[in-house]
């Protein structure tokens, strides 16, 4: 069994009796003393009027608005977002009292193993800072910082370094044991058996923890560098763990709560970047892909994630993880829209209003895939809307909701100028829109997409699409005319051309190369059902009954051709309808 750690519950009673909660209130809200109690506006929902109450001789807080209340160390739990030991952490190592843990000699000794680490992380951030700012040899640095616009007090917020190119000052300077340098990735022991520094000639941007301990260092080259890798990022540690620490969340949690939103970014700089221009929810993961364990922190701040980097680039597998974790957590991903070529840091410098924008603007995730696929070409033929077509449905049925599956259909159809139906069909059934890869052509018109894929299939697979095609399922008189030639020669190909006229003969030399991605039965009841509206409406002015009856026989057989069940039997009555039998039988 595992043995949960708890703190001696006289150091609790030692930390209350050694607070003020209105001073410690007063570093996060403005009070104004009333009387005997302390009185602000409540940082815990938006008012007007002060409606938050502190009073020191009891040690408790009160918002007569939301009912928030409690002692000081709830404030701090619900003020920075963590749990109760890190809360009381928080608040000893601001008064200076040691605190003592129940679960014996072994847990005591982690948790102080931890703070020597942390403590140990703590000086080096100041010594690369102080460096940084005062020291000769980082005139560099101090250059570079100044054109990227991470200069000044930017250094000074985000505590900026510079790590010297030299072998050992920092382990020197610390004067920690070997040990403890080796443990917070700070320096390891070279061949000589000495200890070296683990950065040198970098930029140092500290990443610390939501709670603020300093648990690791992101290092980035000057320019005119001759290291090949641009970007050193601290390994993995006993206090660091890069699937579960975000850049930034210490800084960016409250805009984020007060926000319900956080900005997801690649780098360093794109979160400076967001905070400088007033954006202070900008957060970025440690040189790795946002993992489950950053949603589950990031849950614990807000519902809504906006993605400040390519959605693409994570591929397929990402955005299946996406969707479940949207499910999961019940969190909405979304993707900011950059102006092409342009990264959060650069546009903080060049254009502040434009990375604003970005944000406001977010699209949700599957809709800002999709809408980069239609907007990926021009439509100038046939084949380049089935493709397209094709390729946004690829996404569409990536989503697990079929509900929205069918919504981004419809807007698919729409761009290309399918009719809404057909794409609504494929992502209710979630099966895969046939892809045709050719070389633009003479423009045939939009309606005849799924008969050319038929024909490219009649080509290709004869045997297991004829027994399913009849000259009234296209509705192109070119297509129509392409199609007998095909039936008459058999699925020959160099006979079909032969048998068929010019246009017709045109469109099959295409079809006969064409690559096509389907099932070609589904594609025939595609066609099939497409053909049978097209009767019914036809037919919708017949008062004849029994006109009336084989046409509601239609319909309650088009309604079938969807269940996998039925399909076939459905399929089959249809095509016996379309060719003038009269009635559906099944």
């Amino acid at each position: 069994m595992v043995q949960r750690m708890a703190i001696v519950e006289e150091d609790l009673e030692r930390l209350r009796a050694s607070l003020v909660l209105s001073d410690v209130v007063q570093q996060y809200v403005a009070l104004r003393r009333v009387g005997r109690n302390w009185v602000g506006l409540c940082p815990f929902h938006a008012e007007r009027s002060g409606s938050f109450n502190v009073r020191d001789e009891t040690g408790r807080y009160k918002c007569f608005g939301c009912g928030a209340g409690g002692d000081v160390i709830k404030f701090v739990q619900e003020i920075e977002h963590v749990d109760f030991v890190a809360a009381v952490e928080s608040l000893a190592a601001k008064a200076g009292i040691q605190l003592r843990y129940t679960t014996g000699e072994a847990g005591d000794r982690q948790r102080q193993r931890r703070r020597q680490l942390v403590e140990a992380m703590g000086k080096a951030v100041e010594w690369y800072h102080d460096r940084l700012l005062n020291s000769p040899d980082a005139r560099g640095a101090r250059d570079y910082l100044r054109k990227r616009g991470l200069a000044g007090d930017v250094a000074r917020n985000f505590k900026l370094g510079y790590a010297p190119d030299d072998w050992d000052q920092l382990c020197k300077a610390l004067g920690a044991s070997a040990e403890v340098l080796r443990d917070t990735g700070l320096g390891f022991t070279n061949k000589a058996g000495r200890m070296q520094d683990s950065f040198r000639a970098r930029v140092m941007f500290p990443i610390l923890t939501e709670n603020g301990d300093p648990v690791a260092f992101g290092g980035r080259i000057l320019p005119g560098s001759t290291d090949p890798a641009k970007y050193k990022n601290s390994s993995e540690t006993a206090i660091y763990a890069k699937s579960k620490t975000l850049y930034g969340l210490n800084w960016a949690k409250n805009d984020v709560v007060a926000a319900d939103q956080v900005i997801v970014c690649e780098g360093y700089t794109d979160v400076i970047g967001f905070h400088r221009s007033g954006v202070r929810r900008a957060v970025a993961t440690c040189g790795t892909a946002l993992t489950e364990d950053h949603v589950r922190l990031l849950k614990r701040y807000a519902s809504q994630v906006v993605l400040a980097f390519d959605a693409d680039a994570a591929g397929q597998g990402a955005a299946q993880r996406f969707y479940e974790w949207e499910e999961r957590y019940q969190v909405r991903v979304s993707v900011a829209r950059f102006p092409a070529g342009k990264d959060p840091g650069e546009l903080a410098v060049t254009d502040p209003d434009a990375l604003r924008d970005s944000v406001e603007h977010a699209l949700p995730f599957l809709g800002f895939r999709v809408n980069r696929v239609l907007n990926s070409r021009k439509l100038q033929s046939p084949e380049d809307r089935a493709q397209v077509a094709g390729e946004a449905m690829a996404l569409v049925n990536e989503h697990p909701n079929p509900e929205v599956r069918k919504l981004y259909a419809a807007q698919v159809a729409t761009h290309v100028g399918i009719p809404p139906g057909d794409l609504v069909a494929i992502a209710e059934r979630r099966t895969k829109a046939p892809t045709i890869r050719v070389a633009p052509v003479r423009r045939i018109g939009t309606a005849e997409n799924a008969e050319f894929v038929a024909l490219a299939m009649l080509l290709q697979r004869w045997d297991d699409i004829a027994p399913w095609l009849v000259e009234d399922l296209f509705a192109d008189d070119i297509a129509r005319r392409a199609f007998l030639a095909v039936a008459e020669s058999g699925g020959a190909v160099e006979a079909a051309l032969e048998l068929a006229d010019p246009d017709a003969r045109e469109l099959l030399e295409r079809a006969s190369v064409a690559d096509v991605d389907a099932e070609p039965v589904i594609e025939a009841r595609n066609l099939i059902a497409a053909a049978t509206r097209r009767r019914l409406a036809q037919s919708v002015s017949s008062t004849e009954p029994a006109q009336l009856r084989s046409t509601s026989d239609a319909r309650l057989a088009l309604e079938e051709i969807d269940n996998s069940e039925q399909a076939d039997a459905a399929a089959e009555a249809l095509l016996g309808w379309l060719q003038g039998v009269g009635e559906v039988t099944e």
